[in-house]
């Protein structure tokens, strides 16, 4: 009978929808289920839930709920964690104090100011739920569904022995929508996809042997393709492969899709997830105000069928029972991917069974992918750092190296966007506590300020006293 700790389960639609999968998995019939939540309400509506599942289906699985963390994972076998750090009150400030400062993001929740704010919150508690696995449930496997997902298990990483894995749906919604555009069963698509969460390439798929990228690359350069996933599809027509994220979560993550209004203008104006500005977060406001006080799962439908796209139950279901399965997983990097850096978080292919989780080596990936990996790459690990060492200025080193920032904003304009944000959402950051951003006034240069002497090499001389020849002659 495996224990499976579920934290963070006021997550409706993950932890329901997980739940649903888990309970629909006939090696964990018998499982007990603690679900646990920082507050009450949406963790009673999810027991009540839970509790008419298992008496619809006949299940022989327990459900418990508890506000305890350390009670919930003691002698766990499995810890899915699904948390948000500061709901959606810290998104907001996620979003809108950035856009005040001139970023605008669609979705803020892997990368832009709004990621590395989301990974300075979750890092430290993250950490936490690690090393308290280690004492807990020592045995225990962690699946990680908290975004953003490459610089928390970049984090998790650092706490040495813990068995984890980060979880993602968005290489299975690109595999439904290659599939639909092609007119074939998933099923018979064979690819292989590598890279870090929400930036990996489908660097092959094949039909019976036979390369779809020429007929999927012909399909998108057709308007009505086109129109669906303008950024995605503007990418793989330059770089040569198709990512794994939708034009809403892409714009973000490169410089050249939302720094301005005419980029704006041209890929971001679908509504949504399309690139609409603060299309995630409004979506979760609106959910969080209109149904705070609604019970969503009162209507829902108990009876098991399939179980969904997301990768948790077959994983589970693999280290039980030993039949192997393969999934894209988010890990430390120890050379499945040669050319991005050791010990950052590369999503590969992995393989579960009876022995564990065995991530599998890519090895190098096309040059052109990799680079633009390693911009996002550089913002995850200066925000690692920081999340671990409450250090503001690398706060703002992560910032201004963001791709989407870094297009639209300058060095001080940054450094005022970090410290507007370090105080909006101070109460979720202790570990900056009493630290402020350095500041860094304009230094004025009026006109006519004369230039300092530099001492100059004698061959720089040489080129600096040609430059005055070659000017005198222009201006007489």
């Amino acid at each position: 009978m495996a224990k499976i700790a579920m934290i963070g389960a006021g997550s409706i639609v993950f932890c329901k929808t997980l739940f649903m999968d888990l309970a629909a998995t006939p090696a964990l019939a018998g499982s007990e289920f603690r679900l646990m939540s920082r507050t009450r309400p949406k963790l009673d509506r999810m027991k009540k839930f839970a509790d008419r599942v298992i008496a619809e289906n006949n299940l022989k699985a327990s459900v418990k709920v508890t506000l305890d963390r350390d009670e919930a994972m003691r002698d766990a076998d499995y810890v899915i964690v699904m948390l948000q750090v500061g709901g959606v009150d810290a998104f907001q400030k996620d979003y809108e104090i950035p856009l005040k400062h001139g970023v605008d993001q669609c979705i803020g929740d892997t990368l832009g100011p709004g990621g590395v704010f989301r990974a300075l919150r979750t890092i430290p508690m993250m950490m936490d739920i690690a090393r308290d696995m280690k004492r807990l449930c020592p045995k225990a496997y962690l699946l990680n569904y908290v975004n953003p997902m490459a610089a928390v298990c970049w984090a998790l990483g650092e706490v040495p022995g813990t068995k984890y894995v980060g979880l993602c749906h968005g290489v299975q919604t690109t595999l439904d929508l290659i599939a639909g555009y092609l007119r074939l069963p998933k099923e018979e698509i064979d690819f292989l996809s590598a890279g870090i969460n929400h930036m990996g390439w489908f660097l092959r798929m094949e039909h019976q042997g036979q390369d779809l990228y020429p007929q999927f690359k012909a399909l998108c350069e057709k308007p009505e393709y086109y129109i669906n996933e303008k950024v995605r599809i503007e990418v793989m027509r330059h770089i040569g492969y198709f990512m794994t994220e939708s034009t809403g979560h892409l714009s973000e993550y490169l410089p050249w899709f939302r720094g301005s209004e005419r980029a704006l203008k041209t890929y971001c104006d679908e509504p949504a997830f399309g690139g609409e500005s603060g299309a995630y977060y409004k979506w979760c406001r609106l959910i969080g105000d209109k149904l705070m006080d609604v019970d969503m799962l009162e209507s829902e439908p108990a009876k098991l069928g399939q179980r969904s796209v997301e990768y948790c139950s077959h994983i589970l279901e693999a280290l039980e029972t030993g039949r192997p399965f393969k999934f894209q997983g988010n890990v430390r990097n120890e050379g499945y991917i040669t050319n991005l850096p050791q010990g950052c978080c590369v999503e590969v292919p992995v393989f579960a069974d009876k022995m564990g989780l065995h991530p599998t080596v890519v090895g190098k990936l096309p040059s052109q992918c990799a680079a633009l990996n390693l911009t996002n790459v550089n913002v995850q690990g200066l925000t690692v750092e920081a999340a671990i060492t409450g250090d503001p200025d690398l706060v703002v080193a992560a910032c201004a190296l963001d791709p989407l920032t870094s297009a639209s904003r300058t060095l001080g304009e940054v450094r005022a966007m970090v410290s507007d944000m370090l105080e909006a959402e101070r109460e979720w950051l202790p570990q900056f506590e009493g630290k402020k951003v350095r500041p860094t006034p304009l230094i004025s240069t009026p006109a006519g300020t004369a230039h300092a002497e530099v001492p100059l090499d004698p061959a720089l001389a040489v080129v600096h006293r040609f430059g005055e020849l070659a000017n005198k002659a222009q201006t007489s």
